[in-house]
């Protein structure tokens, strides 16, 4: 599914050469839950911005589903990312001019998915425990319901891969393990594969796959 080759992204700081992530190769098959470990400054969302297609390598390739993405034009990366694969950030970048239901919908408003998505965006509001704030803007809600309406709207193009950054940073303890068992329950019903970037462990335990990211380089401790 997913296929990182001797990836590598550099960068100068003060005339010195940066190495954020530093020959990087692993495979996280389809459907897998996969996490990447690490403390901060470790080169975990460098990587995650490299797999989704958002930063640009200085070598290496990223394949997902055997296509190089790396080698597509822009348009065709852009349409490729729509398509395929959803982010979720360290902060909710919601947009404040618009309700939480069509925060949620924002994602099909570009490209073609040939279905009234609606209905399955207050399904979403309803499995992160929002029906209530549908008509909500983010300036009426707290920092951990603009989570909560950035990770259902990271579903509504029903994805096939979901990447995820620090997903549950800032909320409390039942609703980070709400969260978790959304993404279990989308991972088994619709197959969804997984990569999430954490500094807890305890999440990092729950997934089948992971990854440890220490100065750029990382190790498959799942499979040592």
């Amino acid at each position: 599914m997913i296929e990182v080759r001797e990836l590598t992204k550099t960068y100068v700081l003060d005339g010195q050469v940066f190495k954020a992530v530093d020959n990087v190769s692993f495979v996280i098959g389809r459907g897998e839950m996969a996490s990447i470990i690490g403390h901060s400054g470790s080169g975990k969302t460098t990587l995650l911005s490299l797999i989704g297609g958002l930063t640009k390598p200085a070598s290496g390739s990223v394949l997902i589903e055997g296509k190089a993405i790396w080698s597509m034009s822009d348009d065709e990366l852009s349409g490729f990312r729509n398509r395929k694969m959803n982010f979720i950030y360290q902060f909710s970048s919601l947009v404040p001019t618009l309700t939480a239901l069509e925060n949620i919908l924002l994602p099909t408003a570009f490209g073609d998915h040939g279905e009234n998505l609606v209905d399955y965006a207050r399904e979403l509001l309803g499995v992160v425990g929002l029906t209530e704030k549908e008509n909500s803007y983010p300036s009426h809600l707290s920092g951990g319901q603009q989570r909560r309406i950035a990770i259902a709207r990271a579903f509504i193009n029903k994805p096939d891969i979901v990447l995820a950054d620090e997903p549950t940073g800032d909320l409390d303890e039942d609703t980070e393990n709400e969260i978790i068992a959304l993404f279990n329950r989308m991972n088994k019903d619709a197959g969804t594969t997984f990569v999430i970037v954490t500094h807890n462990k305890e999440i990092a335990a729950l997934t089948g796959h992971q990854l440890k990211m220490a100065n750029g380089i990382v190790s498959d401790i799942s499979r040592a």
